[in-house]
C-alpha cells in the first residue's frame, strides 16, 4: 500500500493478534506493545490509537525540553 499509512493486523507465532502501523513511506513506525487473544481486543487497541492520538500532547525528558 505505497503512499498510504495503515494499520496491519496479524496473528503472531503464538497464535495471538498484534498490529503494526506503517507510514506512507512504507516504514513501520509503531507496533502493539502486547498481543491479544481476541481479534476484537486488537481492533479496539487500534481504534483507541486512532481516536486518542490527534489530541495527545508531545512530552519529553529534560533533553527534549531544553530543545523545545
Amino acid at each position: 500500500m505505497a503512499g498510504v499509512s495503515y494499520f496491519y493486523i496479524y496473528k503472531d507465532n503464538s497464535g495471538e493478534w498484534r498490529w503494526n502501523f506503517t507510514s506512507s513511506n512504507g516504514r513501520t513506525i509503531a507496533v502493539s506493545s502486547e498481543s491479544y487473544k481476541n481479534l476484537g481486543d486488537c481492533e479496539h487497541s487500534v481504534s483507541l490509537i486512532k481516536t486518542e492520538s490527534p489530541a495527545a500532547p508531545v512530552i519529553g525528558d529534560d533533553n527534549y525540553k531544553k530543545l523545545r
